[in-house]
């Protein structure tokens, strides 16, 4: 699935960061990954870790977008089969194959050049495609089609399309707080594209950080109805109501495809909220939760004690319900 929407936000960032005699809050702000990125963490001192951000920002591209050309994604993804691959992208590659593995597929990093040809662009009519074009692009669909050799990337198939969008913004949040960790920071929270990973408080302001989860408005609108308090651990939210197409019925279908049939799936379920300990995880399985739907997200759950979720959905009669699951903060 392409996550091409974000749904959180991080409350209460516009703060002043004048020194006290105790502590200071250091704040940056960019772009990263086609959206933006804030980082803060609290010191003694002013500092300005912009630059260091950038070059972790740049070597992930590097490796990963699928938006450069000449990135080593974009150049596997061409067919080039000399490219070695670094530890960023082994990283994410083992833990895309773990997930799609537990998921039975749901979480397919292949899957996009499906929800393409759908065209999820524009709200507009779903619009079926043939059957037979359904059918040879399932052929290259499969993260199962593609391997690593020591630092080589194997496909059993020549048009297998990798994207590592649905958790590689989540990795880079983990990277970044890696960062701060090895400069011995404790309390910090670090937000890219809605995807975020906090730890310790916001001690200049004496509370935990506090995240904001947005509320499925489908007139683009904002509002915010919950906030958790996000204490050593991330939390990343995959939704389908700012990309979606209606059938002549007037059923919504999310730009979420199936991967065993190639078509979209209509689905009640709005928006997945996971919190997990790595952003990287919370990321890739609010994505996956989202593909499955309510019913066998909630089975899953079953087995995995560890992630907790909360879910928006429309009941039969359209209305917002949610439903936390595995301790995820009611407050």
């Amino acid at each position: 699935m392409i996550r091409n929407a974000v749904f959180l936000v991080v409350l209460g960032l516009l703060f002043s960061c004048k020194e006290t005699s105790e502590v200071h809050l250091n704040y940056a702000t960019g772009e990263a990954f086609g959206t933006t990125f804030t980082a803060q963490f609290i010191d003694n001192k002013e500092l300005d870790f912009s630059k260091s951000y950038d070059s972790l920002i740049n070597v992930i591209n590097v490796s990963m977008s699928t938006y450069i050309k000449d990135s080593d994604i974009s150049k596997i993804n061409r067919g080039d089969t000399s490219i070695a691959v670094d530890q960023h992208f082994k990283n994410v590659f083992a833990a895309a194959k773990r997930i799609y593995r537990e998921t039975e597929g749901s979480f397919d990093p292949t899957i996009g050049v499906l929800v393409n040809a759908w065209d999820f662009g524009p709200k507009g009519k779903v619009v079926a495609l043939d059957s037979l074009k359904i059918d040879s692009l399932l052929i290259s669909v499969g993260l199962d089609k593609v391997r690593l050799s020591g630092d080589k990337i194997i496909k059993t198939h020549t048009n297998t399309f990798i994207d590592f969008n649905a958790l590689a913004k989540g990795y880079a949040v983990d990277v970044f707080t890696e960062f701060l960790e090895h400069k011995g920071y404790t309390n910090y929270l670090v937000e890219i594209g809605g995807e975020i990973r906090g730890k310790g408080s916001n001690l200049l302001k004496q509370k935990p950080w506090r995240i904001g989860i947005e509320d499925p408005n489908f007139d683009d609108t904002q509002s915010y109805s919950k906030v958790v308090l996000l204490q050593n651990q991330a939390m990343a939210t995959s939704g389908s109501y700012r990309k979606f197409k209606l059938d002549e019925n007037g059923n919504r279908y999310a730009h979420i495809i199936d991967t065993q049939t190639g078509y979209p799936h209509k689905s009640n379920l709005l928006s997945v909220s996971i919190l997990a300990n790595s952003c990287m995880d919370a990321d890739a399985y609010a994505t996956a939760l989202m593909s499955m739907g309510l019913d066998k997200s909630k089975q899953f759950l079953e087995t995995h004690p560890k992630l907790k979720a909360f879910f928006i959905y429309e009941d039969e009669n359209k209305e917002l319900k949610t439903l936390a699951i595995n301790g995820f903060p009611e407050g």
